[in-house]
């Protein structure tokens, strides 16, 4: 006789717990084990010190390489997946009831929110005085690799070609060797896109065939990007350990005070005005939390709104319960555009620093303009790393001095995280108190237990076979 044990039964229309996955499985565990690994890492390389003839140790070049090439794979599907998801977001809104007021309503969100994260910087940067608490013995310059005005802000908007593509070549006058590089304007790209979404949208059915291929050709690239973002463990050791080895903690104590400011900041907004307005909106913070953490790590890391994409639009969509066709547009147009760590509070604490630092008196309708740039112009910043764009154009708008911006370099890196983990954040809140409060926001995925694995039960992204093997969802 079989002793096998019967099997369990669940009630009628339910489908039985998953079995609850080892904590070394969890995507957000693996990523804190990196970071932990990272710092430690960067500690012992640069208690090493450089070789015999001053170049980086051992462990500081891998340390270099494993994080440069982690970007470089990023950076590699940012430019397809930036046109391929603004075309397929603003195509999708054929499908969504009353689309232009979720649009608008979206628009008027990320206006509040960045008003509010203006607000706060602006508040911080008077009170702390950042920078009247540095020595300027203590501060050097550095070269301020882009300038923003509002004269190359819209000139930048007009494309100079199909790809906004722009080839730079420079040769060496010894060797005579010619070196070339390519780079792609975010912003004029993010204008192409738009235009080609648009008359998408306009031809209607006779459009259809093209949308059928930029919606199957940004699952292709997202499927990539899902690959690269698998090994963002790696890409978090090296990035974190390079880190600590290129800028240590002496760089950091020079501009501590600016650094508790803008720290200080993004913790407000992430962890007090985005859960009132979730708790505002009948939503459960702890919910919230829980479902947008893996995309705020990798954010944290990447430093790139546009490269965590990808994982924010999916636990939007998969976590926080945003349909799919409203997700779509939103989301990408967040990623570009919603930027409260880097638009908001960065330039405006900043720009009082370095108004603090030069003896400049700033009256309120210098604190009316830093919040105007602040809501308007944060598409300048066009989800990539970094937010000196932003900044330079928020000093020019001033009138303040642009060399400001070098002295803010040093730990533009170690900033850049925070900001762009609490941009990441803000881009996922948006879309869900607009749902909810457009009546469309699935409760039952929101108020669902999260099991820390933001790849798994995708059924819309699975292959054929896993589609015939996995379970129907309740």
């Amino acid at each position: 006789m079989s002793s096998t044990p019967a099997p369990a039964h669940t009630p009628a229309g339910t489908v039985a717990p998953k079995p609850k996955k080892p904590l070394y499985r969890s995507f957000g565990f693996q990523i804190t084990i990196a970071l932990i690994a990272g710092i430690l890492l960067g500690i012992l390389a640069l208690n090493l010190g450089p070789d015999a003839e001053g170049n980086p140790n051992g462990l500081s070049a891998t340390l270099t390489t494993i994080g440069n090439g982690y970007v470089t794979l990023l950076k590699t599907a940012v430019i397809p997946l930036i046109f391929l998801a603004i075309v397929a977001s603003i195509t999708q809104l054929r499908r969504v009831t009353n689309a232009a007021r979720l649009a608008g309503q979206t628009l008027l969100w990320f206006g509040i929110t960045a008003l509010i994260a203006v607000t706060i910087g602006i508040i911080l940067g008077v009170t702390i005085q950042p920078g009247n608490r540095v020595d300027h013995a203590d501060l050097t310059e550095g070269d301020p690799y882009a300038v923003g005005t509002w004269w190359n802000f819209l000139k930048g908007l007009i494309p100079q070609n199909f790809l906004g593509l722009s080839v730079s070549g420079t040769a060496d006058l010894d060797t005579g060797a010619v070196a070339t590089s390519v780079s792609f304007n975010v912003l004029q790209i993010i204008v192409i896109s738009v235009a080609v979404g648009i008359a998408a949208l306009k031809l209607g059915r006779r459009a259809e065939p093209f949308v059928a291929f930029t919606e199957s050709s940004l699952k292709v690239v997202q499927r990539v990007l899902w690959w690269i973002i698998r090994i963002a463990p790696l890409g978090t050791l090296g990035l974190i350990g390079s880190a600590v080895v290129t800028y240590g903690w002496e760089k950091l104590t020079t501009l501590i005070w600016f650094a508790v400011a803008i720290y200080v900041g993004l913790a407000l907004v992430l962890f007090v005005v985005y859960p009132i307005l979730v708790k505002t909106h009948g939503l459960s913070i702890r919910q919230y939390f829980s479902g947008v953490w893996p995309a705020v790590q990798l954010a944290f890391v990447s430093r790139s709104s546009i490269g965590t994409l990808p994982l924010t639009q999916r636990v939007t969509e998969r976590n926080l319960g945003v349909p799919r066709e409203y997700a779509s547009f939103a989301v990408p147009l967040g990623a570009t555009t919603k930027m409260d760590g880097c638009a908001a509070i960065y330039p405006a604490i900043a720009a009082i620093f370095v108004a603090q630092f030069y003896g400049i008196e700033l009256n309120i309708v210098s604190y009316l303009l830093i919040a105007l740039v602040s809501v308007v112009g944060s598409a300048a910043t066009a989800g990539t790393t970094g937010a000196v764009v932003m900044l330079t154009l928020t000093l020019s708008t001033l009138g303040l001095p642009l060399e400001g911006v070098g002295l803010l370099l040093a730990i533009d890196p170690i900033l850049d995280m925070g900001r762009t983990a609490v941009n990441v954040a803000g881009q996922a809140l948006v879309p869900t108190i607009v749902a909810k409060r457009e009546g469309i926001l699935d409760r039952g995925l929101y108020d669902a237990p999260r099991d820390g694995e933001p790849f798994a039960d995708d059924s819309a992204d699975a292959p054929e076979d896993e589609l015939e093997a996995a379970p129907t969802r309740a």
